[in-house]
């Protein structure tokens, strides 16, 4: 996997998936396509979580978050192979209203060591396999000294589970997304799994 490469070391880790009856090319598409805000509930949760920045006037509210906005907003994207899988980063104090982020380029992920910081890497991988494709996505957050990996631990102690519904939300939506407009493809009922016709 290209996450891997950039951050083969890490403190946390969170793991999602979900089969999808499309192929890699329109999962792909779909992924890169995603407004995170076209879910109510995970629109809820980022305006929650943008919310001490906006009332400090640090941050607009957003009706949308796709992923031009994650760049934006700080997220650099650190590898891109189409079809396959594609690496976000993101550095900053997590822990902190705003997130405490650091604006930083790919070139600089990598390296980056600032005391009492977190580096995060998250990723969608796309499986092709018969009739469809297993799509993954992985969050790695490293650490940089002992205070920050307490900070985030507290941190990730309540956000964690919310953090969870969020990434299963995004899986859901891009699936469905995908599903809807792939020929020759039916939903099949009870499993909530979708199958090649």
């Amino acid at each position: 996997m290209l996450i891997d490469q950039w951050l083969p070391r890490y403190d946390v880790v969170e793991r999602h998936e979900t089969w999808v009856a499309a192929s890699p090319q329109r999962v792909d598409g779909c992924v890169r396509d995603l407004d995170l805000a076209r879910s109510p509930f995970t629109a809820g949760l980022l305006l929650l979580r943008r919310l001490p920045s906006v009332l400090n006037g640090g941050l607009r509210p957003s009706r949308r978050a796709t992923l031009e906005d994650l760049l934006s907003s700080g997220f650099v994207i650190l590898a891109d192979a189409p079809g396959e899988e594609i690496v976000l980063g993101l550095v900053g104090r997590f822990w902190r209203p705003g997130g405490g982020i650091v604006h930083i380029r790919a070139e600089g992920f990598e390296g980056f060591a600032e005391p009492g910081h977190a580096r995060a890497a998250w990723n969608f991988r796309i499986d092709s396999s018969s009739g469809g494709c297993r799509l993954r996505t992985e969050t790695r957050i490293d650490c940089v000294d002992a205070a920050a990996l307490w900070r985030f631990r507290v941190y990730w102690t309540l956000v964690g589970p919310f953090s969870g519904l969020i990434r299963r939300d995004l899986l859901r939506l891009i699936r469905r997304e995908a599903e809807n407009e792939s020929p020759g493809i039916r939903p099949v009922s009870g499993d909530g799994v979708s199958r090649p016709r």
